[in-house]
């Protein structure tokens, strides 16, 4: 029980349906799952493209449970991310998928940094982060001895790390358990009202029938809300993160996660050291605009992705003024001994040599034409019977079980169910 296959779901039936899922990463498999435990009675569907469940930006993450410490007080990010993190624990544990509560500090190595560092801990206190505390320069060094560039940092105790893919394939299994329907290698082309129902046309020319449609499409979540008739922003303007790894001789320097300060003059947040659930320690990622939008290497250029890049008004407004912050993180994605240097701020001995290259995923960033990033969750209804995740950004992983609740709170209201 809670293997979490992420093949072989699909079964067979009919094809007109009550609702059908666009998307078969976490946050649709969550929402399937969850319309079938509100919903037990109702016929459901869920569509992947790929040939496996959870393989873009689930498949890709950095595998941390999130406690809701950045995130704005009073926000859908924070509330849904305290909520969520409670309830992956006690998912996991009722599906006896393995999962480590190793911790996590956010370290401050200079008094810039202490005062931004004041004001995150009491944004976390607000948003009832459970066991936050502050801690010295000697109480790091009794959780991180090689962390030795710390003076002050963030504790959080309950922050832990876990295969989300695994807990997606998961939800997954109970959601054909409970007698849902999963079609791989469905890529959705077209999303028409037909009347009485909607009708998805798929790329291997199957045509499904649904009185309703979510869509939760990830990187493709604005193509595809586009296809149902859905406005045009926000845009997902694709950005990868690409990762070292520690040598496994030099995986004793760290022992849970070590985050920097959050700088508010760039929109990402910056190199830091991750467990993983096999062992392996991940440090990054860089943050460099993708050449398409399932671009895990710099050789992974999609024309139209390029070209779509390009025209938006928004990413230019974006790229302008964070231009200089830009080049950098591409320096560093060339030039390795370039995050040497930022890495050493917090673990002084660490040496080039114990670093080698390691995996990337891409984040679907949604943007405003502004050039503004979208920083909270959004939905948005191009007619009535269709309701479209516009925006699941990270912690999406965290806080599924708690988002997948609001989609069906939100698809009840829409749909009158």
């Amino acid at each position: 029980m809670g293997q979490g296959s992420c093949r072989g779901l699909v079964q067979q039936s009919d094809r007109v349906y009550d609702v059908c899922v666009v998307g078969g990463g976490i946050v649709g498999l969550g929402a399937a799952r969850a319309l079938n435990i509100q919903y037990p009675d109702m016929k459901i569907v869920l569509l992947e493209k790929e040939k496996e469940l959870a393989s873009h930006q689930t498949g890709h993450n950095s595998g941390v449970i999130h406690m809701g410490i950045y995130y704005t007080p009073g926000s859908l990010k924070a509330k849904l991310c305290v909520e969520g993190a409670l309830r992956t624990y006690q998912y996991c544990d009722e599906r006896a998928i393995p999962y480590k509560k190793c911790g996590k500090l956010i370290v401050a190595t200079n008094p810039e940094e202490e005062g931004r560092l004041d004001a995150l801990f009491e944004k976390g206190l607000k948003n009832a982060v459970p066991g936050l505390a502050m801690v010295d320069k000697h109480q790091i060094l009794e959780l991180e001895p090689y962390c030795t560039g710390g003076v002050r940092a963030i504790h959080s105790p309950n922050t832990g790390i876990v295969d989300w893919k695994r807990v997606a394939c998961s939800y997954g299994d109970d959601f054909t358990a409970a007698g849902g329907t999963v079609l791989l290698n469905r890529e959705v082309k077209q999303i028409k009202d037909v009347g009485r129902e909607i009708r998805v046309d798929c790329s291997n020319k199957e045509r499904i029938l649904a009185k309703h449609v979510i869509t939760c499409a990830g990187l493709h979540s604005d193509r595809v809300a586009q296809k149902a008739g859905g406005k045009q922003e926000p845009t997902i303007v694709p950005f990868r993160g690409e990762y070292l790894e520690l040598r496994p001789d030099k995986r004793y320097l760290v022992n849970g996660n070590i985050y920097p300060v959050p700088n508010p003059d760039f929109p990402f947040l910056g190199v830091h050291f991750t467990p993983r659930m096999d062992g392996a320690i991940w440090v990054g990622p860089n943050a460099v605009l993708a050449g398409s939008r399932e671009g895990y290497s710099w050789r992974d250029v999609d024309k139209r992705d390029m070209a779509e890049m390009a025209s938006f008004r928004g990413l230019w407004k974006l790229a302008v003024p964070n231009l200089s912050y830009g080049l950098k993180e591409m320096a560093k994605s060339a030039l390795m001994p370039l995050q040497l240097s930022d890495l050493q701020r917090f673990i002084p001995q660490l040496k080039m040599s114990d670093l080698v290259r390691g995996s990337a995923g891409v984040r679907a960033q949604a943007m405003a034409p502004d050039g503004s990033l979208v920083d909270d969750f959004q939905f948005d209804e191009s007619c009535h019977g269709m309701l479209h995740v516009r925006n699941a950004p990270s912690p999406a992983a965290t806080s599924s079980l708690a988002i997948a609740d609001l989609i069906v709170e939100q698809a009840a209201k829409h749909f009158k169910l």
